[in-house]
């Protein structure tokens, strides 16, 4: 199948002319609570299909806003495109200007069509220089194309930070440490988020090489935390985006599982006195600990002294030797205690994560992106870009047609070619980030409204079908990313990390390979199976040949602010939050409507437009409609969401649905999968554990959790399950991918983990 696929010609755009889709004018207004206007831009000319917010959203986040403004989604999308233009010329990939032209005309139509977007720092950044010539005076490095090296360059825009996700190193010194602050700082700057491993910093229980003793792991983890909560991500776009990862054998593990929850603790003290119990009010801005994600890297080896109840040691950062032991099961339930409290810290499992590595020669994973998708080397990055799953959906067709396969795969290849091709055009931080980048490739295609298409195809997630189909999806994205990788290695050669990694490459790849066995075949179309099968033979076949152009290809990202762009009902893997949705309209307001993915669905199951319209009317009203007599038994389950629509709860996922997807799709991703698995308030320290060892037991790489109303204090004029209102324009979020999202103006909030 794959190897009918031609390398590079237009589909979409085949019988076309831009700008493909008719325009229409848009009043861009953003309001916060009291009703004052955030946001204001008048003529805003974008597609007609395009819904007011994701213009909304488009246009106070990503449009050029300084003398040379840009005032259009074309506008935008054109500036995107010349960058990636440039990228594409410098890559010398494509033999014919014709050839070039016709691919840029595939992105421009996919980003009109929202049915692919790049990640937000391409948005910000990309094509900045080749539209406006403007420049920013900042020191980074880039791969330089004469020279064939990495170089210095002092123009951030004319070499663009284009990477979403990035891994840091930090070594056992003052120096490194403060290195790493500033370079966090320009990463927050440009949009980008950060992660690191500090198990390399020696603990306070250790002595320094003068004498004296270490100020150790968490003095130096607040002040990472507040240069973090200074700096707003793009400027005006969001919170700065960090990961904190500790291995559960540092002598502090136990400071830094609580850390976070014990200065909560703080604020609500503070709370208590009077104080603002906003996220950015004088309670949180004076404790510690609120800027990161924090996980903890679990071993096997820990599991399995848990389930023994055996002791673990703690070693010293200096020469590995034990400093104490603890009781396994003590520290895990301190670790469940901490999560049920304040949602924190997640766990990543670091055994399975490297058995995943396909780089092992050169050096294990230690850590990830803020998000926990991204896993890969210490100073690396890597630009995500995902596709818009509905997109591909038609409900005309028949069963066996309904998700276009072939068009799938065509736009897989499309952005990794984009995504190959950012990585030399853009600029990083470090000298080791640019070379680790130029030198491993690594990519994170992915997708988004993956619960919705569930939905809308008149599954439940929590299906046998459903996760058939995720699999299946999955294994044919990654497939058809790396197939396309190896036609990359194939005319630009392997990346230069290759060679030494074939090994542990090709064993990863039979690895996807083999995990296609355990989808359920019996519930999807029969060429799904036969797509899968042959396009993982050639991958096998054609990397052994021809090697890889890129160490990795896909994770499953959150998907925020460029999930509200395209129209996406759910953010990446994630299920339905509630069918219950504010549609934004023109000039300001809002209207209480049902999420669109709730009538596609009542209409592919056959019911009569008299009575999906009373379904439709039931849970619009807040009525209990999974009890009702006209919804059919077998039906009920497809609309159960994350948080629920009913008063009952009836309808709410259980924390199992959301880890088995994780599972199904998991195989099938080079990285990680960003996601958060809701458990009720009720839910015990117990329930947490069990979901920590379910997730370890089902190879997992990482997973994190929240327990409805546990992560901030609440004015009492909100409820318990309500999140913490946005930092930017007061209005409420919304808890998706582990993010606390703004539906009103798209800022991202804070992280629930």
């Amino acid at each position: 199948m794959a190897k009918s696929l031609p390398f590079f010609q237009p589909y979409f755009t085949a019988n076309r002319k831009s700008p493909y889709f008719k325009a229409k004018s848009y009043e861009a207004v953003i309001k916060d609570q009291q009703n004052r206007i955030y946001f204001e831009k008048h003529g805003v000319a974008a597609p007609e299909h395009w819904s007011q917010t994701a213009v909304d959203i488009a246009a106070s986040k990503y449009f050029r806003k300084s003398e040379k403004g840009e005032n259009s989604i074309f506008a935008l999308v054109n500036r995107i495109a010349a960058g990636l233009k440039t990228a594409s010329q410098n890559a010398k990939l494509f033999k014919s200007s014709k050839e070039l032209e016709s691919f840029i005309s595939e992105i421009k139509f996919h980003l009109l069509n929202q049915s692919a977007a790049f990640n937000s720092p391409v948005w910000f950044n990309c094509g900045l220089y080749e539209a406006y010539k403007v420049s920013s005076k900042s020191h980074h490095f880039a791969w330089d194309y004469k020279s064939k090296k990495i170089a210095e360059i002092t123009d951030a825009f004319k070499r663009p930070q284009c990477s979403a996700c990035f891994i840091q190193s930090v070594d056992d010194s003052l120096e490194s440490i403060f290195d790493l602050v500033k370079t966090e700082a320009k990463l927050f700057k440009y949009g980008s988020g950060s992660g690191t491993n500090f198990s390399t910093l020696r603990s306070k229980y250790e002595n320094l090489n003068s004498g004296g003793t270490s100020s150790g792991l968490i003095s130096f983890l607040e002040i990472l935390d507040k240069s973090a909560g200074a700096i707003k991500s793009g400027g005006t776009t969001r919170r700065a985006a960090k990961m904190v990862c500790v291995d559960m054998d540092h002598p502090e593990i136990s400071e830094f599982i609580s850390w976070k929850m014990k200065e909560e603790k703080k604020a609500h003290a503070l709370i208590a006195q009077g104080y603002s119990a906003e996220l950015d009010g004088e309670s949180y801005h004076t404790v510690s600990g609120q800027n990161a994600n924090n996980s903890v890297r679990i071993s096997n080896k820990f599991m399995h002294a848990l389930e023994k109840n055996a002791q673990w040691s703690l070693r010293s950062r200096v020469n590995g030797k034990p400093v104490s032991e603890v009781s396994s099961d003590q520290l895990w339930q301190q670790l469940c205690k901490a999560a049920w409290n304040c949602a924190d810290p997640g766990v990543q499992f670091s055994d399975t994560i490297n058995k995943f590595h396909t780089c092992k020669e050169t050096a294990p994973i230690n850590a990830s992106n803020p998000c926990s998708e991204y896993m890969f080397l210490d100073d690396s990055a890597c630009n995500l870009a995902s596709l818009n799953l509905v997109k591909f959906f038609d409900q005309s067709k028949a069963n066996d047609e309904k998700f276009k396969i072939h068009e799938f795969l065509i736009t897989v290849k499309t952005f990794i070619l984009a995504q190959e091709f950012l990585v030399d055009y853009a600029s990083y931080p470090t000298e080791k980030i640019a070379k680790n980048s130029h030198d491993y490739r690594p990519l994170g295609l992915g997708y988004a409204n993956l619960g919705s298409l569930i939905m809308q195809m008149g599954l439940g997630y929590d299906s046998d079908h459903a996760r058939a189909f995720a699999g299946a999806v999955t294994a044919m994205m990654t497939g058809m990313a790396y197939y396309t990788s190896s036609e990359l290695a194939a005319k630009l050669k392997p990346f230069p990390g290759f060679k030494k990694n074939k090994k542990s490459m090709m064993g990863v790849m039979k690895l996807h390979q083999k995990a296609l066995k355990d989808i359920q075949w019996d519930l999807l179309p029969s060429s799904y199976k036969e797509i899968c099968h042959e396009l993982w033979a050639d991958v096998i076949e054609m990397g052994e040949k021809h090697g890889f152009r890129n160490a990795q290809v896909t994770v499953i990202a959150p998907t925020g602010t460029i999930g509200l762009v395209m129209d996406c009902d759910t953010t990446g893997i994630e299920p339905d939050f509630s069918l219950i949705k504010h549609k934004k309209l023109s000039g300001g307001g809002q209207l209480k409507i049902v999420n669109q993915s709730v009538k596609i669905a009542l209409d592919n199951l056959g019911y009569s437009e008299v009575d999906r319209d009373k379904i439709l009317f039931q849970i619009e009203s807040g009525e209990d409609f999974i009890a009702s007599n006209i919804l059919k038994p077998e039906h009920k389950k497809i609309f159960f969401t994350a948080a629920g629509t009913t008063h009952t709860g009836d309808d709410v996922l259980s924390p199992d649905a959301h880890i088995l997807m994780m599972a199904a799709v998991q195989p099938f991703i080079s990285g990680a999968i960003s996601k958060t698995v809701n458990l009720p308030n009720s839910a015990t320290e117990k329930d947490i554990a069990e979901v920590y060892h379910k997730a370890w037991r089902l190879n997992l790489k990482a997973v994190a959790i929240y327990r409805d109303g546990s992560k901030f204090v609440q004015p009492l004029n909100r409820n318990k399950s309500e999140f913490p209102a946005c930092t930017e324009c007061g209005s409420p979020t919304v808890l998706e991918s582990g993010c606390y999202r703004c539906l009103n103006c798209g800022t991202t909030t804070a992280c629930s983990s």
